[in-house]
């Protein structure tokens, strides 16, 4: 027995565990919300992350796997596999979110996907459906009739009110209240406005021009990505991750493709494994200029962004010499990449590393150094070191609250290991940090850039691969370092050519469910300069 299962055995002797990628305890419903309590303030243990939330459907009950992470013991997970109480049409789990304030939006998610309580949440709202919806999509059970939700054309009724509910006896009891307090004066951002970024829609509680509370509200391009996974065979699953954050493309599908690797055993060539290094810093670079304009632009600075863009173009070029696309490359695939690299490719990464040192300098010289921008940005959207880790914000914008979680050193994948590069830490702690962690991290990816692009080995770009692939039964988890932050793959298997279940976290989802934290006590226009500064992308939210 490992030390972890021992340290576990002492708080919850009936701890089940299961051995795999990472270790598996099962535990009772009844007995969850004590065991996480104990896992997260536990010294031996030190759960304080809660890395992933996936809801499940194993035809015979509902449940949960949770994914936590303890940052005091060197970043170590746990998977935890709860399973609902009641039945499947009142079926209930305690909240977590006491213990992990990420949980908000990630149970309500569950809750709306697969119609499971949270005992004592405090907003139990559908998060991306309407409120009037019929059913549970991701229920195994669903009807897909279109009958039952017609395309309906009004609005939705209600939508100030909200529910919690309580364990009395044994029995659900459901609890209403409200959204907003009465005198409350409510206005509407979005879902139509370009500078929330996609179509995202914030209502946000003011007092003359200060913000008291945001309610986020979304889900107006939900495209039922993980449900089509279900009716799809692995490889014809791989494009949708260039479509969700579409600035972190070949990062995601990176991860995608790693983790059924991983399940599959397959070891990946080396050209491809620099290939795919390579691209993902790219990818971060044209990021990270898009987060450069486009803050610029929402503080009305329109030659910031024009500057951004220039260098971005150069990226996308790239991109699209190998790629044969500028924003969906679908580059990489299940043992490599689908195509070996374009003859220039060397040459334009030497160039654009040559001009980047120039470029950057400009930037900082018209905008970061801007006594304007700076006003709108520093000591803005305070938020704590213990508040990120809380809310598990991940990337530039945790490490922009001097929070070291940056994935390619804490869980070192593919050759990040063996690169040279700096963890961009700052403790400002606002708007300004995040918005100067990620120009400091162009420079990392830069440097990463300079120790490969001379050092790409020969060799095949793909591994052989089964014609039809199958995973064995089981279940996966991989994470990655995208543009904004983790993103993680979650992928169950019942042994079949189609996956029983895919999950896909997303870093834009908790970067978007600290909106109402960031804003509140700050003024209305600071709202958009917030938002800028978080840096999420609506595609990666609305999955």
């Amino acid at each position: 027995m490992s030390q972890l299962q021992e340290n576990i055995k002492k708080i919850y002797p009936a701890a089940e565990f299961e051995e795999g990628e990472c270790l598996l305890v099962t535990v009772k419903e009844a007995d969850w919300h004590d065991f996480a309590g104990k896992l997260k303030n536990d010294p031996k243990l030190g759960f304080d992350v809660l890395t992933a939330v996936v809801g499940m459907d194993w035809k015979e009950e509902l449940g949960v796997v949770y994914y936590l992470t303890s940052t005091t013991h060197d970043w170590e997970m746990l998977a935890v596999k709860v399973t609902a109480s009641g039945d499947r049409d009142n079926a209930y789990i305690h909240s977590v979110t006491d213990l992990w304030k990420v949980a908000n939006f990630q149970e309500r998610e569950v809750y709306d996907m697969y119609g499971i309580k949270f005992i004592d949440h405090p907003d139990m709202r559908r998060f991306f459906l309407r409120n009037d919806w019929v059913g549970h999509p991701l229920r195994k059970d669903y009807d897909a009739n279109p009958e039952l939700n017609p395309i309906r054309m009004e609005d939705e009724i209600n939508e100030d009110d909200t529910r919690s509910y309580k364990l009395e006896n044994g029995k659900v009891k459901e609890v209403p209240g409200k959204v907003f307090e009465e005198n409350d004066y409510v206005v509407n951002i979005g879902p139509q406005h370009p500078s929330t970024h996609g179509v995202m829609r914030f209502r946000a509680a003011i007092d003359g021009e200060k913000v008291n509370k945001v309610d986020v509200v979304s889900g107006y391009i939900h495209r039922g990505i993980e449900k089509l996974c279900e009716g799809m065979t692995y490889p014809q699953i791989l494009h949708f991750t260039d479509r969700m954050d579409y600035m972190s493309a070949h990062q995601n599908r990176h991860c995608l493709c790693m983790c059924i690797e991983k399940a599959l055993g397959i070891e990946v060539p080396r050209r491809a494994e620099v290939i795919r290094v390579m691209m993902d810093e790219l990818m971060r670079i044209s990021s990270h200029l898009l987060s450069f304009g486009c803050t610029a632009m929402d503080l009305g600075a329109t030659t910031a962004f024009f500057y951004g863009f220039r260098e971005r173009e150069m990226v996308l070029d790239i991109f699209e010499k190998t790629c044969g696309a500028r924003m969906s490359m679908n580059y990489n695939v299940i043992g490599g990449v689908i195509a070996d690299l374009h003859p220039d490719f060397c040459k334009d990464v030497k160039h654009l590393l040559e001009i980047m040192p120039d470029r950057l300098k400009e930037y900082h010289k018209v905008f970061s150094g801007n006594i304007i921008a700076r006003n709108r940005l520093v000591g803005v959207g305070h938020l704590s070191k213990e508040d990120a880790i809380n809310y598990d914000i991940t990337g530039p914008s945790g490490r922009g609250s001097n929070w070291s979680n940056d994935t390619r050193k804490k869980h070192p994948y593919s050759i990040y290991s063996e690169l040279d590069f700096d963890e961009v830490l700052l403790d400002g702690c606002d708007s300004y940090s995040r918005y100067m962690v990620r120009m400091k991290e162009i420079e990392q990816s830069c440097r990463i850039l300079e120790q490969l692009v001379d050092n790409i080995p020969e060799g095949d770009i793909r591994a052989q691969v089964p014609k039809l692939i199958k995973l064995p039964a089981g279940r996966w988890y991989q994470q990655v370092e995208a543009s904004r932050g983790a993103f993680g793959v979650y992928i169950e298997s019942d042994g079949s050519k189609n996956p029983y279940r895919v999950h896909f976290q997303s870093p834009c989802f908790n970067l978007v469910g600290v909106m109402d934290l960031t804003c509140s006590g700050y003024m209305i226009a600071d709202l958009i300069t917030i938002g800028a500064a978080l840096d999420f992308v609506i595609p990666d939210i609305d999955r």
